[in-house]
């Protein structure tokens, strides 16, 4: 729904403010606020996305924390503690309903074989969940032990091993359950639709989890079989085949499946165009896009947003705003609506690009013609506001944001909160992790290494402590790269009974001990004359050799030449045992 007429005519007014200003224009004057956003749309119905995994639905009603919890403490101990001849009985008369989450926080892997089969006998309508979590925790033998006393299994528990195969990095194991489930039919349930779509879930899992030379080999190996006879690929493989090659950015791989399907007569489908366009958007190729967009038009294929959008998306990456806006102009044409990831895209370039203007004439396009910013459309301007270190403007954005009704999300605090402490504005920034956990987002690891640094940079040495110290508290590790930062700028201090506790707490709790690859200890004045030193004398060698040209001459330096390169030698040892061995400190 359009908005009236006076709303257009207020926000145009607002808008040219926001497009004939400075960087001031996003400052409020006291008594006229600059912009009164929209209120948020509605929520709507539940959107249904086409998953690859299907969700596992449970009849079961929902439940608090605390009585799911209880009845897994109980199943729990029904089946590690009752004898298998007993155990059946005991599970039914325990009164607890048996559900996906319940079977979720079962130690499922310390069981034995008679206790998972009684298990599977009292969860039996949900036996696909149960096959996938053992899957999942890598117990392939358990779940293939639940398979074959099941026969005939649903073929849904199969799919699932596909895909957990798949994803453990296993695909001849995931292709060897496909084999199984076509040569013996009698092991599986009656399935809808054939064969075929077995065939597509396998090449799905394969090529999902960055698989698809084994998946394009299968395909290839079942076409040559001819097995069964006259067998080819669907126009929904060949799909499934160009999504995976642009995943993994292989474009001369696409490009041979496409050539493929012309040549074999496959006739592509507007999901076709639609993989096709977005993976050479993804490989910043938009020119190739458009003409495959055309291309879908002289066919007499309808394009729709998901085929025109990503190239507005690509144009506005490579700063092509001109041919963006171009393209911005066709949607018409093709019987296409821009929608708010059309106008998202370009207020991301624009403001990706340092151009707040354009950004903001992008804001007064979509709200003139109906469609409402969202937290992303916010977000892109919080990052420009970041990148450029603009915090009033970002923190007035942020309250009318606020007052317009919108909720921030959690990457909407990050990048305010990253904006403040890289400005030390510690006065902001604790209010706004303070809000932020109101709102419901606890501080996570991002959130308190931000604020961390910069109290070490403020010398704020006892606060960071803090700080530590309630994140191993919350159950966050803080980064190793953190903690060598602060224990270095307490010895620094001599603050040594701290820098003691904090050693203990990190002792206390597993983690890595690797440091960046751009991470070096700062070097003192001594090492820096010592590389200065040896760069001289690199220097002098290299251009005694330029103009000497008599080999006598050269011989009698030879000598003097390898005792400069063994003291180099050992300077270089020096130094690197000095700056880059971090662990000896």
């Amino acid at each position: 729904m359009f908005p009236n007429r006076a709303f257009i005519t207020s926000i145009a007014r607002i808008s040219s403010i926001l497009l004939h200003s400075s960087a001031d224009s996003w400052r409020s004057v006291p008594g006229n606020p600059l912009m009164r956003w929209p209120s948020p749309p509605p929520p709507g119905p539940p959107v249904l996305t086409d998953s690859s995994e299907a969700p596992h639905p449970s009849s079961a009603p929902l439940t608090d924390a605390s009585s799911t919890s209880e009845d897994s403490v109980t199943i729990s101990q029904l089946l590690l503690t009752t004898a298998p001849d007993a155990l059946d009985s005991s599970l039914l008369r325990s009164s607890v309903v048996p559900s996906p989450h319940l079977l979720q926080s079962l130690p499922l892997s310390d069981l034995p074989p008679t206790s998972l089969l009684a298990l599977s006998r009292w969860a039996r309508p949900h036996f696909v969940s149960l096959v996938d979590l053992l899957a999942r925790s890598r117990a392939f033998d358990s779940a293939w032990f639940l398979l074959l006393d099941a026969a005939p299994a649903p073929f849904p528990a199969f799919a699932a091993l596909f895909r957990r195969y798949a994803r453990a990095g296993m695909p001849a194991a995931a292709i060897r359950t496909f084999d199984y489930v076509r040569r013996h039919p009698e092991a599986v349930a009656a399935m809808e639709g054939n064969q075929d779509g077995a065939f597509e879930l396998l090449i799905d899992a394969l090529c999902k989890e960055g698989h698809t030379g084994a998946a394009s080999e299968l395909v290839g190996r079942r076409r040559s079989e001819a097995e069964p006879p006259g067998w080819a690929p669907s126009v929904r493989v060949y799909n499934i085949l160009l999504h995976g090659w642009f995943r993994t950015r292989r474009l001369r791989k696409a490009e041979k499946v496409w050539d493929e399907m012309r040549r074999e007569g496959v006739r592509p489908t507007v999901v076709t165009y639609g993989t096709l366009i977005e993976g050479l958007c993804r490989m910043r190729r938009p020119d190739q896009a458009n003409a495959l967009l055309e291309e879908m038009r002289a066919a007499e294929i309808e394009p729709n947003a998901l085929t025109c959008n990503p190239i507005v998306d690509a144009l506005s990456e490579a700063g092509r705003f001109k041919d963006a806006l171009g393209m911005l102009e066709k949607f018409p044409l093709y019987g296409v609506s821009p929608n708010i990831c059309t106008y998202n895209s370009l207020v991301k370039g624009f403001c990706k690009n340092g151009d707040l203007l354009g950004a903001s004439k992008i804001l007064k396009t979509m709200i003139g013609r109906g469609v409402l910013p969202t937290q992303t459309t916010y977000n892109y301007f919080f990052n420009f506001f970041a990148k450029f270190g603009k915090i009033e403007e970002g923190m007035n954005l942020y309250n009318k944001m606020i007052q317009s009704g919108y909720a921030p999300d959690r990457l909407t605090y990050q990048l305010l909160i990253k904006m403040l402490c890289e400005k030390e504005k510690l006065d902001l920034a604790v209010p706004l992790i303070r809000e932020m956990n109101r709102n419901g987002f606890d501080s996570d690891l991002a959130t308190s290494t931000m604020l961390m640094h910069m109290l070490c940079r403020m010398r704020k040495y006892e606060e960071a402590c803090d700080e530590f110290e309630s994140m191993i508290k919350r159950g966050v590790v803080p980064q190793y790269i953190t903690y060598r930062i602060l224990v270095k700028e307490l010895k620094r201090s001599g603050m040594l009974e701290m820098e003691r506790k904090i050693s203990r707490l990190m002792d206390s709790v597993p983690h890595s001990t690797k440091l960046p690859g751009t991470y070096r200890v700062k070097e003192q004045g001594e090492t820096v004359d010592l590389r200065k030193s040896i760069m001289k004398k690199a220097q002098l060698m290299s251009d005694t050799l330029k103009t000497c040209k008599d080999s006598k001459e050269l011989s009698k330096l030879k000598s003097s030449t390898e005792s400069a390169m063994e003291s180099a030698n050992r300077l270089i040892t020096y130094i690197r045992r000095r700056v880059y061995a971090v662990k000896s400190e």
